[in-house]
């Protein structure tokens, strides 16, 4: 208990300190999240959602309202005049939307914002029953967003007047009764994190619709309650997805979702939440292997190692504020090695520090924290490490008599 006790006690002292650290940098990661994210959408713009055009037409009708009269306190009947609005349905929709992924970095934090390159053709028929203005109006995504090479085109001719209102652009197009028109609008824009086509705000019929999404990377998704694609092709840079209807209902819109890159911040954070863990397996194994090999080691000694290992996690933490993660990862764990072996050769050998220490320093060091790396697979390739440590501890130890060990206070 002479020599379990002090361990202990500074194993506490490192979980505390980790404890701290890791609190630290997810601080510094999330607590400026918001104004950096708005930041980023400042200069590149948010995540946008386009909406299907609304198409109608209008009629003055003369309605009788009643008012009471100032001057004698009575009940009045006046007839104004009303403007009605009857929506038209598309009766088809071929949109292109092809997608450059373009990371961009702020703090601790990666931010997915994308160039996209909308080019849309809408089929509609004057369904009034009369000769009458019929009304295109397309919205755009965002009011405070940048649409480059915009252009519309009614019936194969270009469309000069074009006058943003609003954030949305409004077109009256004379037709005669039952007569066909083809309206296409084409530009090019930026968003981050997610984009999405909208039909409307409720359950909405769509008529023969096609939209073909073209990427630039190879890791997809799809927001909660966004449809799937009818079909997906493997491309050489990236995917091309298809949704393609004849006459659907549906009250859910189609979207897509930027990949993730791996933010430096809540990895640093995680990985020093996580190395209480990793010191535990590290000081069970040395308190073992001396235990077995009779080689005496000072509590003080044990205190510098851990010190070592947090050294990984502080460089980790504020390296990635400034280099790229991976070489961020690579400096800690030369230096945390350094000092462990470069002091363990002066405490025990070289041998000893080399091959004993300094392996086990990366296995449950290094290793165990690039297990963050993989994302998804973290706690598997965790497990599976202490999983053989057990079996190598177990095999090794498995004819030691314990009860004389500690009886002999080695």
């Amino acid at each position: 208990m002479k020599k379990i006790f002090p361990l202990i006690l500074i194993y506490v002292i490192a979980l505390i300190g980790w404890m701290i650290l890791g609190s630290i940098t997810s601080f510094r990661s999330y607590s400026q999240d918001d104004k950096l994210k708005q930041r980023v959408g400042g200069l590149w713009g948010a995540s946008q959602d386009q909406e299907a055009p609304e198409i109608f037409y209008e009629e003055k009708k003369l309605k009788s309202v009643k008012e009471r009269d100032e001057e004698t306190d009575k009940m009045m009947s006046r007839t104004v005049e009303t403007t009605e609005q009857f929506g038209i349905n598309l009766e088809s929709t071929d949109l292109k939307a092809d997608f450059n992924l373009d990371y961009r970095k702020k703090g601790l934090l990666w931010y997915s914002t994308y160039k996209v390159k909308i080019a849309g053709e809408y089929g509609f028929i004057n369904t009034a029953g009369k000769n009458t203005d019929i009304n295109f109006v397309y919205k755009f995504p965002s009011s405070s967003g940048v649409y480059d090479d915009f252009l519309i085109t009614i019936n194969g001719k270009k469309y000069e007047n074009v006058r943003p209102k609003d954030g949305r652009v409004s077109v009256k197009l004379p037709m005669k009764a039952g007569e066909k028109a083809s309206v296409a609008v084409s530009y090019v824009s930026q968003g981050m994190d997610s984009w999405w086509y909208s039909f409307g705000s409720s359950v909405t019929n769509v008529k023969n619709f096609n939209l073909v999404m073209t990427t630039d990377f190879d890791k997809i998704d799809f927001p909660e309650r966004a449809m799937s694609p009818s079909s997906k092709k493997k491309t050489d840079k990236g995917w091309e997805l298809t949704w393609n209807y004849k006459n659907l209902l549906s009250g859910i819109n189609i979207g897509l979702e930027m990949p993730k890159k791996l933010n430096p911040g809540p990895f640093a954070s995680q990985v020093s939440f996580f190395a209480p863990v990793s010191l535990f397996f590290f000081f069970f194994l040395m308190f073992i292997i001396t235990a077995i090999k009779g080689i005496k080691i000072h509590p003080m000694n044990y205190f510098f190692l851990a010190a070592a290992f947090f050294s990984f996690h502080l460089m980790l933490s504020y390296l990635a504020d400034v280099v790229n993660i991976y070489i961020a990862f690579a400096i800690a764990s030369a230096v945390s090695i350094f000092l462990v072996i470069s002091y363990m050769r002066l405490v025990v050998g070289n041998k000893f520090a080399y091959f004993e220490v300094g392996l086990s320093q990366f296995v449950y060091l290094v290793l165990f924290s690039a297990a963050f790396f993989l994302q998804g697979y973290t706690g598997l390739t965790i497990t599976a490490l202490v999983v053989v440590t057990l079996f190598v501890v177990m095999q090794f130890t498995a004819k030691v008599d314990w009860e004389k060990q500690f009886k002999s206070g080695k």
